[in-house]
């Protein structure tokens, strides 16, 4: 077995490593993967063997679309609560959304406040996003030499005044800006004027909520980003996208070598509009949860690569700005302890394999934030890992999750793959639901 300096051997005969999963022996040394063995490989003296019989080593996943709202909006949830719930869900990275926080990520002095409150709460490693908006193109530069992943904006309203959304003009600025120093752009693209023309009823009944959201929106921003992209050479990352009609265009940039790049999400891939009963606006989300054919073609677009990855766009409330009025209920849906054992649940079904969900979860987030350490099983990376079995099966209790607010789409069901623990730099930070002190660390782009 490889170096003397070897701490730590993990050794299942399921893991899954970029090659596939296979029997193996990871060996691990301050943190790092050392090396990656052959199932039988000796145990050099002085290290510590965890054996984990049929369960599957995977590599700890990787979240880039969280919401945690701290500091500003505690009570919606924070870093000590997302970063628990991460961690039983078997993610070891996050990246945090520059918005519902009170300083918004817009400026270097905010980006400031929102690490201090992160860092002695933080159980999992997290990064952060910036924000573009209207005001503050003269802040991207300074955002990104400080260390922020990449810049979000908005092309319809964000939901919340300090975080307006960018106009066509506004947009190519600030696409300019950011390509100028080759930074990444993502959009939640919804047009702003197919949505005033869809029809806008409140009440209960999610049809109508389902109405005034239309793919159209969705479809008209992508096409125009997608232009705007290619006229640039723009790096531009499509967020939490629901549409299966906008696949064909975004398949297409690919082929054209526009540099785009896309995500969907577990309420998109494992929930559908006909299951939502009137009322229930815990599934509410923007853009929103479709019917079961445009599903279809969701998992279509991740089977054949046009869809990069999967993540879960949590975004927690408190229970009373859930009204059982779509229209004027929080539109967010929480699911970091869930997201795995969801995707997982519904692949299996499809014929997909854990090698896919590794792929969509952890190695394609990995790559899209530029995380060279994370998102895989193999030599020089962190020894970040979840530990899951993937035949058992639980049923969803929102007592058990450990994310501020026990609100999600998700209760009552049963799902496959239990989390058995999380290991966090080769130092387990979970297990079977309890969870260690804080040990996750702030990370800066390409560091």
């Amino acid at each position: 077995m490889s170096g003397p300096d070897v701490n730590l051997v993990l050794r299942s005969t399921r893991v899954v490593t970029p090659g596939g999963t296979r029997p193996a022996a990871v060996a691990v040394a301050g943190g790092t993967i050392e090396a990656v063995l052959p199932y039988d490989a000796g145990v050099p003296g002085g290290a510590r063997l965890e054996d984990f019989g049929d369960d599957v080593l995977l590599p700890g996943l990787v979240d880039t679309h969280v919401h945690v709202n701290d500091p500003g909006r505690t009570e919606w949830e924070g870093f000590s609560t997302a970063t628990r719930a991460a961690a039983a869900g078997g993610i070891t990275t996050l990246l945090d959304m520059p918005l519902n926080s009170l300083p918004p990520t817009t400026t270097v002095g905010n980006l400031h406040a929102k690490q201090r409150v992160a860092a002695p709460k933080a159980h999992i490693d997290t990064g952060f996003w910036g924000g573009a908006v209207p005001s503050n193109i003269k802040d991207l530069r300074p955002l990104h030499e400080a260390g922020v992943f990449g810049f979000k904006c908005f092309l319809s309203p964000s939901g919340v005044e300090e975080f307006p959304e960018l106009d066509q003009e506004q947009l190519v600025c600030s696409m300019a800006e950011i390509a100028g120093f080759d930074g990444l752009l993502i959009v939640h693209a919804e047009d702003p004027h197919q949505l005033s023309a869809a029809p806008q009823r409140g009440g209960p009944a999610y049809a109508d909520f389902l109405a005034s959201r239309p793919r159209d929106a969705e479809n008209a921003a992508i096409e125009g980003l997608i232009a705007h992209a290619g006229r640039l050479n723009a790096r531009v990352h499509v967020l939490h996208l629901s549409s299966g009609d906008a696949l064909p265009l975004i398949a297409a940039a690919k082929r054209e070598g526009v540099r785009v790049t896309v995500e969907s999400c577990p309420h998109f891939l494992t929930l559908t509009a006909e299951e939502v009963p009137d009322g229930a606006t815990e599934f509410k989300c923007c853009p929103p949860i479709r019917e079961a054919a445009n599903q279809d073609a969701l998992w279509a677009g991740l089977a054949d690569g046009t869809i990069d990855c999967v993540v879960s766009d949590h975004s927690p409330c408190t229970t009373d700005l859930k009204t059982p009025d779509f229209a004027s209920a929080w539109g967010g849906i929480s699911s970091l302890q869930l997201g795995l054992p969801a995707i997982w649940t519904e692949a299996r079904r499809r014929g997909h394999s854990l090698d896919d969900v590794v792929r969509w979860m952890s190695a394609a987030p990995a790559a899209l934030a530029g995380l060279t350490r994370k998102g895989a099983i193999e030599a020089g990376r962190d020894a970040d890992f979840a530990v899951l079995a993937p035949e058992e099966t639980f049923t969803v209790d929102p007592a058990d999750l450990f994310h501020r607010n026990q609100v999600t789409a998700y209760a009552g069901r049963t799902l496959h793959g239990v989390v058995r623990s999380t290991w966090l730099r080769g130092v387990r930070i979970a297990a079977d639901g309890v969870l260690a002190e804080p040990t996750g660390r702030l990370l800066e782009r390409n560091h």
